[in-house]
């Protein structure tokens, strides 16, 4: 299983309101990426179809996460259109 773990150390107490949020807004993401990196995995070492099922959904919840916090991160203008479009689950699986 792969663990991700950020350390980030502030030097700066006196960060912006719009900083902080932007901080964690990326903190999600990347956590988010890791979450759906080892849905994947799982999908991908499993035989039983229960679990391949339960793999499926955890796949497409996290894809559904991922889908918000992009959409919150361009309305902050935090990162460019072509980003907020993941490829849907179906093909992700598929392919």
């Amino acid at each position: 299983m792969k663990i991700c773990f950020s350390q980030a150390i502030y030097h700066n107490q006196n960060i912006s309101e719009k900083e902080m949020q932007r901080n964690s807004i990326l903190a999600d993401i990347e956590k988010t990426r890791c979450a759906l990196e080892d849905a994947y995995a799982g999908f991908d070492n499993v035989t039983d179809p229960d679990l391949i099922d339960c793999y499926i959904y955890e796949v497409n919840s996290v894809l559904k996460r991922y889908k918000f916090l992009l959409e919150q991160a361009a309305k902050i203008n935090l990162l460019p259109e072509e980003e907020l479009h993941p490829e849907p689950a179906i093909k992700a699986l598929i392919g």
